[in-house]
């Protein structure tokens, strides 16, 4: 075991690779191959409270509903934390990739979706993990750095200082 894990961590660990090689959806967060490492699996977000959000995109057509947990919910999930300064990254599997200062991530919003109109998002169809901002309730969720923001086919999140 590596040094600074915990039993309970190292089991938490172990058990969410496990479900992510058997192919489950899961997020990777922290530092890869640290004791910072942890992935996160569609089943543990289902675990969570679920917050929606109604609203139009510039990528779908109509009003969606989507559903999902806080990212602020997700990193805490995590372990992931630090000064509002820090940088968090956001990373999709094609590679593409944002950098946000952590003090932006609200509490409410946004959201890593898993679903749209209740249904579980394949990859085709931008998931299954999808940042979601509620574009519709104002201008503020109308810009370029929002929309850059909401990365689809999430695969990780880290942080730096």
């Amino acid at each position: 075991m590596k040094p600074g894990l915990t039993l309970a961590t190292f089991l938490v660990t172990a058990l969410s690779a496990v479900a992510a090689l058997a192919g489950e959806p899961a997020i990777t967060t922290g530092a890869p191959g640290t004791a910072d490492d942890r992935i996160i699996t569609l089943s543990q977000l289902d675990a969570e409270d679920q917050t929606e959000i109604t609203t139009t995109t510039i990528w779908t057509d109509g009003e969606v509903v989507f559903s999902g947990v806080p990212l602020a919910r997700v990193l805490s999930m995590a372990g992931l934390s630090g000064a509002p300064d820090a940088t968090l990254h956001i990373t999709a599997l094609n590679d593409y990739a944002v950098e946000m200062p952590l003090g932006e991530v609200g509490e409410t919003f946004p959201i890593i979706a898993t679903r749209m109109n209740g249904e579980p998002m394949s990859v085709r169809d931008k998931g299954p993990f999808w940042v979601i901002y509620p574009y519709d309730l104002g201008p503020e969720y109308q810009t370029e750095t929002i929309y850059a923001r909401s990365v689809w086919q999430l695969k990780a999140l880290s942080l730096t200082d």
